[in-house]
């Protein structure tokens, strides 16, 4: 059987199941990280899953959605930083489509590329709508340290968003990781090839 190509995206049974399954699994880690007041998101366990299960165009859609989700029933600004998800999910579906993620390291070194990636994504988007912070006690920390030295906005604004990414993708991918390797082979094979899954 061959691979599925890269960029392929069906409306398949197994694709419709996942896609809703991650946004969920999204918000459990959010709801996690907030009731324990971690120093972190944990709100993208579920892109980054999809991403390795299905590919980058799923792990991006699961992304938008899940933010286009949160911004409908919590937070409107939540909407624009589906670009942001979006990113995380391509980044990781490319990095496991190309074989990268094969051990503890690499998966790590996953994580740290997602979190560059959503740190660049994020910085204009923070700069645009809340002056260079994160609302994260501890990026904001960094950024009025920065600050207060003479650091540009720009500068300061992007230290405070990854000083907070960089753990909290490695963290991420790395759960994700765990769960998508304890998935048992008769079903991460549906996302694999065009010729297991069910079309709708």
């Amino acid at each position: 059987m061959n691979k599925k190509n890269m960029w392929s995206f069906q409306f398949s049974t197994a694709s419709l199941v996942l896609i809703p399954a991650a946004v969920g699994i999204n918000y459990l880690g959010k709801l996690f990280a907030g009731v324990l007041k971690l120093p972190l998101w944990l709100d993208s366990i579920g892109t980054m899953l999809s991403a390795m299960l299905a590919g980058p165009i799923v792990g991006a859609l699961c992304g938008i959605i899940n933010n286009v989700i949160y911004g409908l029933t919590m937070d409107p600004i939540s909407f624009i930083y589906a670009l942001t998800s979006m990113g995380i999910g391509l980044a990781v579906g490319v990095m496991n489509y190309k074989g990268y993620l094969k051990n503890i390291g690499s998966v790590i070194a996953c994580g740290f590329l997602a979190a560059l990636v959503a740190a660049v994504i994020s910085t204009p988007i923070n700069v645009s709508f809340w002056g260079g912070q994160t609302g994260n006690v501890w990026g904001d920390i960094i950024y009025a340290y920065f600050i207060a030295h003479g650091s540009p906005v720009w500068i300061a604004s992007f230290l405070d968003e990854v000083i907070v990414d960089i753990p909290d993708k490695i963290a991420t991918v790395l759960i994700a990781y765990a769960i998508f390797k304890g998935l048992p082979r008769s079903l991460t094979v549906l996302y694999r090839n065009d010729q297991q899954i069910e079309k709708l």
